[in-house]
């Protein structure tokens, strides 16, 4: 910021009248107000500055629940035989490098899924200015915990061998998972505390509590789930995190296991939220997490930590 300070009047000039000098004091601390002004103006330079992690524009509540946000994307996909630890899958990414590098998620499918049963998310958070890395496992039938290891495999690969490497921010990552995918979330989150964010969607696991977890978690059940019911797996996920962690558990009202197998907007609006919010540090993207959501017609049940301080 630029200082402002009053020179000594040369000996041979006049000493200027007081009014001249209050004048002259009142323009300067009144341009070193606007300068602050200025600085704390949303959408300011310097209030940008303040975060370098904001990416795309301004939320409001038509561009999280839209299918698709500003950026445009493209996608690549990763063989099987070129990836290590993981299943391959397929990369969605802004096109634009003009607003930098972008922090990254990873999506695991389920139990007997591929990576198409979960792609949908793939381009729906891309375009909101994410790398998003949707995955196969090594088999349909992997457990939790494999899952778990094959998510951070995955990253591994996004940041040190994929061709969009350059374009991501290798310290803003999360993971995101279906029924045992979102179970394998949590074992990532468990295994590499560093991970900005977690969600696991109706996940399935048989531990079920997770008092170790150090990464924001967003827990998503469903009221109709009977592979997963919300009693044993997603509720006791949530209330076994520790108390001081931002935490959320968002419980769809009307909805089935495999709900997050389609395009959802509430999944989406929500899980965009908490991504920006924890791996991006975006805090224009509080107002839809704090105060709670309350119940609608699509949701039956929310409870979090408000408001969030990571």
């Amino acid at each position: 910021m630029q200082q402002h300070r009053l020179l000594p009047a040369r000996q041979h000039s006049p000493r200027p009248s007081r009014p001249r000098r209050l004048t002259a004091l009142l323009a300067s601390a009144a341009a070193t107000a606007g300068l602050l002004l200025t600085a704390l103006a949303p959408g300011s330079q310097a209030a940008v500055a303040a975060n370098p992690y904001e990416r795309g524009p301004a939320p409001t509540n038509a561009s999280i629940e839209a299918s698709r946000g500003s950026y445009a994307i493209s996608q690549t996909s990763v063989s099987s035989l070129a990836a290590s630890g993981f299943g391959g899958g397929t990369i969605y990414y802004p096109t634009s490098t003009a607003d930098g590098t972008f922090g990254a998620v990873v999506i695991s499918p389920g139990f007997t899924a591929y990576q198409s049963s979960i792609a949908w998310l793939g381009p729906r958070l891309a375009s909101q200015g994410f790398v998003v890395f949707t995955i196969d496992t090594n088999t349909t039938l992997d457990q939790p915990d494999s899952r778990g290891r094959q998510l951070l495999s995955a990253l591994d690969y996004l940041t040190q061998r994929s061709s969009v490497r350059t374009r991501v921010d290798a310290t803003r990552l999360g993971v995101m998972g279906h029924s045992m995918g979102g179970g394998g979330s949590l074992e990532a989150a468990k295994s590499r505390t560093s991970l900005k964010a977690a969600i696991p969607l109706t996940g399935w696991n048989t531990d079920k509590t997770w008092p170790e977890l150090r990464t924001p978690t967003l827990v998503v059940g469903a009221d109709g789930d009977t592979v997963a019911p919300v009693a044993t797996h997603s509720k006791p996920f949530y209330e076994s995190l520790p108390g001081s962690l931002d935490k959320a558990y968002l419980e769809l009202r009307g909805a089935s296991h495999f709900t997050p197998n389609s395009s959802d907007t509430t999944i989406a609006k929500y899980s965009l939220s908490w991504l920006k919010r924890f791996i991006d540090n975006d805090t224009r993207y509080e107002q839809f997490l704090c105060p709670i959501p309350r119940p609608s017609l699509t949701i039956a049940e929310y409870r979090g930590t408000c408001p969030h301080t990571s």
